[in-house]
C-alpha cells in the first residue's frame, strides 16, 4: 500500500471514530428527545436546527473543498477563509435573530421563532471550526479532529439530555446545540489548530472563484436535506415534522457514521492523487463497494426493524413506514455524497453542482404535488428524486473514466437486496418471540439476529471488501 493509501486508511478509521461518538451521542439525544417530547415539540427543533443547517452551510460553503485543493500556504488561505466565513456567520446570525419571527409564521410554526434566535447565535462559533476542520482533512489528520468535534458533541448531548430530564423542553436540543458549537473552536484550539485571521487578496479571489461553483452546490445539498421539514411544517403542521424527524434522524445515522466518513476521505486523498498525476478509478471502486457493503447492511437492519420505532412510545407508530422508505433513500445518498466528492476532486465541480441543481428540481417538484398526501409520500418523493439522480451521477463519472465498475456495482445492488430479503424472512419467522413491538428488550434481541443474518449476506455478496 502506498504511503498515501496508509494514511487514507488510518484518516478513516479515526473519522470514523469520530463520527460514532459524535452522532452515536446526537443518536442518544434522539432517544432522550423521543421518550420526553411530544410530537409538537420535537417538530419545532427540527424546523429551527433545518433554518441553521442552511446558515451553516452558506456560511462555510466551499471551505473544506478550498483547503484541500489550493496549491497556495494552507494556512494563509485557512486566515483568509477564517475572515470570510466567520463574517458569514455573524451577518447571517444577525439576520436570523431579526426575521425569526417572520420566518417561523411563514412556516405556520410561530413557537419555533425564539428556537430559531437562540440556535442561530451558534453560527460565528461553527464558522470558526469548520475552518479548523478543513486544515485537519487537508493532511487526513483526523485524529486530532476528536476532541473538538466528538468532545464537543459529547459536551452539547449531555446537556441536552439534562435539559430535557429535568423539563426544558424544546430548548434542551438548541441549547446543547449551543454549547456544542462554542466548544468545537476552542477545543480545535487546544489540539493545537490555530488559524489567525488574514487578509490574502490573491487567496480571497482563488476561494471566491471555487465558492462560485461548489458553494451554490453545498447549499443546494443543505437544502436538499431540509425543504421536506419545511414542506411538511408549512402544510401539516408542528406534529407531522415531528413523526418525519424521527424517521429521518434515525435514516440518517448510517448515512453520517459511514458515507460521511468515506467522503471526508475520499475528497482529500483524490485531490492528492490528482495532484500526483495518479488515477482514481480503482480508488473509487473501492470506496464504492464499501459504502454499498458497509451501509447496505445497516440499512437492510434498519428497514426491517422499522416498526420497532415504538420502543419510544406508541405516539410514534406513524414514523415507521417512512423511515423503511428513508432507509432505501439513505443507501442513495451515500453513494451519491462519495461520488460528488470524487467529482469535486477531478475538477469537475460544475457538473457537481449541475447533478445537485437536478436533484433539488425533481424534489421540490416532487413536494409541491405530493406534501399533501402526507409524511409517507414525502419520503416516497425523496426516495424516488435520489435514485433517478444515482445512475446520472455514475455516467458523469464513466464518461470521464472515473467511474466504478458495473460489475461491482450489481454485486453490491444484489447484496443489500438479499440482505433486506433474508432479515425480513428472518424477522417474519421469529415474530414476537423476544417480546411485544414496543419492549426495548425484544427490539435488542431481533436486532442482534437480524444484524447478523443482514451481515453475513452482504459480506458474502462483497468478499472483495473485506480482503481489501
Amino acid at each position: 500500500m502506498t504511503p498515501i493509501g496508509q494514511r487514507a486508511v488510518r484518516g478513516s478509521l479515526w473519522l470514523f471514530g469520530v463520527n460514532l461518538v459524535s452522532k452515536g451521542s446526537q443518536m442518544a439525544v434522539t432517544l432522550v428527545l423521543a421518550a420526553f417530547l411530544t410530537e409538537e415539540g420535537l417538530g419545532l427543533v427540527a424546523l429551527a436546527v433545518a433554518l441553521v443547517n442552511i446558515g451553516q452551510v452558506v456560511q462555510s460553503m466551499g471551505v473544506y473543498d478550498v483547503v484541500s485543493r489550493t496549491d497556495r500556504d494552507p494556512r494563509r488561505m485557512a486566515g483568509t477563509l477564517l475572515v470570510l466565513s466567520a463574517g458569514a456567520g455573524v451577518v447571517l446570525a444577525s439576520v436570523l435573530v431579526l426575521a425569526a419571527d417572520g420566518i417561523a409564521h411563514a412556516l405556520d410554526a410561530p413557537s419555533a421563532a425564539p428556537l430559531v434566535r437562540l440556535a442561530a447565535v451558534s453560527l460565528p462559533f461553527s464558522a470558526v471550526a469548520g475552518v479548523q476542520m478543513g486544515l485537519l482533512h487537508r493532511e487526513l489528520d483526523f485524529r486530532r479532529r476528536m476532541l473538538p468535534d466528538a468532545g464537543g458533541a459529547l459536551l452539547g448531548a449531555a446537556v441536552t439530555i439534562a435539559l430535557a430530564v429535568t423539563g426544558a423542553g424544546p430548548y434542551s436540543l438548541v441549547i446543547g446545540l449551543l454549547c456544542t458549537a462554542v466548544a468545537q473552536p476552542v477545543l480545535g484550539v487546544v489540539v493545537g489548530v490555530r488559524v489567525r485571521p488574514v487578509w490574502d487578496a490573491e487567496a480571497a479571489a482563488e476561494a471566491s472563484r471555487w465558492i462560485a461553483v461548489v458553494g451554490p452546490g453545498a447549499l443546494v445539498a443543505v437544502l436538499l436535506i431540509n425543504v421536506d421539514y419545511l414542506a411538511i411544517a408549512r402544510v401539516h403542521g408542528p406534529e407531522a415534522v415531528g413523526v418525519y424527524s424521527l424517521a429521518y434522524r434515525i435514516a440518517w445515522v448510517p448515512y453520517i457514521l459511514v458515507a460521511v466518513v468515506l467522503g471526508g476521505v475520499v475528497l482529500p486523498l483524490c485531490a492528492k492523487l490528482v495532484r500526483a498525476g495518479e488515477g482514481l478509478s480503482e480508488v473509487v471502486g473501492r470506496f464504492t463497494s464499501a459504502v454499498l457493503a458497509v451501509t447496505g447492511a445497516l440499512y437492510a437492519v434498519t428497514a426491517v426493524l422499522a416498526d420497532r420505532v415504538v420502543v419510544f412510545g406508541a405516539r410514534w407508530a406513524e414514523a415507521a413506514v417512512p423511515l423503511a422508505l428513508l432507509c432505501l433513500y439513505g443507501l442513495g445518498i451515500s453513494l451519491l455524497h462519495v461520488w460528488y466528492q470524487v467529482l469535486k476532486a477531478a475538477g469537475h465541480a460544475r457538473r457537481y453542482l449541475a447533478l445537485e441543481v437536478t436533484h433539488l428540481v425533481l424534489l421540490v417538484g416532487g413536494l409541491l404535488l405530493f406534501t399533501r398526501h402526507g409524511v409517507v409520500a414525502v419520503a416516497l418523493v425523496q426516495l424516488t428524486a435520489a435514485w433517478l439522480v444515482v445512475p446520472c451521477t455514475w455516467w458523469a463519472l464513466a464518461r470521464r473514466g472515473i467511474g466504478p465498475p458495473l460489475a461491482a456495482l450489481a454485486r453490491g445492488a444484489v447484496g443489500v437486496v438479499a440482505a433486506a430479503g433474508c432479515g425480513a424472512a428472518v424477522a417474519f419467522g421469529v415474530g414476537d418471540v423476544f417480546g411485544p413491538p414496543g419492549s426495548v428488550v425484544a427490539a435488542l434481541g431481533e436486532g442482534v439476529v437480524v444484524a447478523v443474518v443482514c451481515g453475513v449476506v452482504v459480506l458474502a455478496a462483497n468478499r472483495e471488501v473485506v480482503r481489501r
